[in-house]
């Protein structure tokens, strides 16, 4: 059985990379060709109104064991005694006591976009394909955060990948059905932990933009906000000007703060963001407005800061993928990382991670696997600090 499972998760891979080399290698307009569906949007049925009471609709919940995603951990390229541990960079963020008890915390993560096909604008329950690449992400992008009491990731029925690539009206109605999926899900997990646990809000991609929605349009003013320790929306812009004062947290400006907001999107060097840049511009933020030329908030996971810059020494481990795809390994010290001026996280040269970067040297993919280690620490040390305020 065991091998079975591994014989799936290789290919939910590798159907990935097919994904990622074809929006390598192909212009623009044909990737929007190829992935934005040409059907009309068909609204999907509401789910029951006790639909996540059931175990089956989470990828993870307490009780699921090993078979849970998101308490996958992996393990340092070389065990403590091969070699001197890495030194942390006087600019790296403070890492203080990072074996210290962390209090109970509940974590609602969002999986990123999981769904490529064409078919229709919002996945299937049922389709096989999508929730094992779920599965398969959330291994690398939940797994940090596993310090947590609880961790809930639902399955909700995702817009697809080409909802983010086409202005079409079909588009929006996607992601707004995908989103009542989502606050479905999350009202369940509210009523599920217990009634003083702090939350962690986190998501990555799609994810990432659901969980902002759900700050803005659901938890701000409600007595759950007071709830909210901490916020990572990793892999989807936030503009500084047009989103964040509508936003009911501000971004995370020091490493010990909590209550806050977390986010970045990786460009290895050069950066060549213009698709990325084009779509962010023309979105409208939170206010109505569209986002235009405004810097988006790039918060550094290496100084545990808004902006600023670490070198490669600050890497406390990097998830990087091995041989097989099947699993992965950390390498400290892998990459480093500054902000530029538009709020990009720039990683230097483009490290070897596997054939799943952008075009223009976007690491999107990667976003949490490149910072794993560091963001594992950042969760704990904000944890710790959002305990010893209260």
């Amino acid at each position: 059985m065991a091998r079975k499972f591994l014989y799936l998760i290789v290919i939910a891979i590798v159907l990935v990379i097919g994904v990622m080399f074809a929006l390598r290698y192909w212009a623009d307009d044909l990737t929007t060709i190829a992935f934005v569906p040409d059907s009309e949007f068909v609204e999907q049925d509401a789910l029951a109104t006790n639909a996540y009471e059931d175990p089956a609709m989470w990828y993870s919940r307490p009780g699921l064991g090993v078979t849970d995603p998101s308490r996958w951990q992996p393990a340092f390229a070389a065990e403590e005694g091969d070699g001197p541990a890495p030194s942390p960079s006087p600019t790296a963020a403070p890492s203080a006591a990072p074996d210290a008890p962390v209090p109970p915390f509940a974590v609602f993560f969002v999986h990123p976009t999981s769904y490529f096909e064409r078919a229709q604008w919002n996945a299937p329950l049922e389709d096989q394909t999508a929730q094992d690449r779920a599965r398969l992400f959330l291994r690398g992008l939940a797994s940090p955060f596993n310090q947590a009491a609880e961790i809930w990731a639902p399955r909700y029925r995702q817009a697809t990948f080409g909802a983010f690539l086409t202005d079409e009206p079909e588009a929006d109605q996607a992601i707004n059905a995908a989103y009542r999926d989502v606050r479905q899900a999350f009202a369940y997990f509210l009523e599920s932990i217990g009634p003083d646990m702090p939350v962690v809000l986190a998501g990555h991609s799609q994810g990432a933009a659901h969980v902002l929605r759900l700050l803005h349009d659901d938890i701000a003013g409600s007595p759950a906000q007071q709830r909210i320790a901490m916020v990572y929306t990793v892999g989807w812009p936030v503009s500084i000007a047009h989103d964040l004062p509508a936003l009911p947290l501000p971004a995370c400006a020091t490493p010990d703060q909590s209550g806050c907001i977390v986010g970045w999107a990786s460009f290895a060097e050069p950066a060549e963001p213009g698709f990325f840049l084009t779509r962010y511009q023309a979105s409208p933020g939170f206010d109505g407005q569209p986002r235009g030329n405004d810097p988006i908030l790039c918060f550094n996971p290496l100084t545990g800061s808004i902006n600023g810059a670490a070198p490669a020494t600050a890497n406390l481990g990097t998830l990087k993928p091995s041989a097989d795809l099947s699993t992965g390994e950390l390498i400290p010290g892998l990459v480093p990382a500054r902000c530029d001026t538009n709020g990009l996280l720039l990683i230097g040269d483009a490290p070897d991670m596997g054939p799943g970067v952008l075009p223009g040297n976007n690491y999107h993919v990667y976003d949490i696997p490149l910072f794993w280690r560091n963001l594992q620490v950042d969760v704990g040390r904000r944890m710790r600090a959002w305990a010893t305020a209260r």
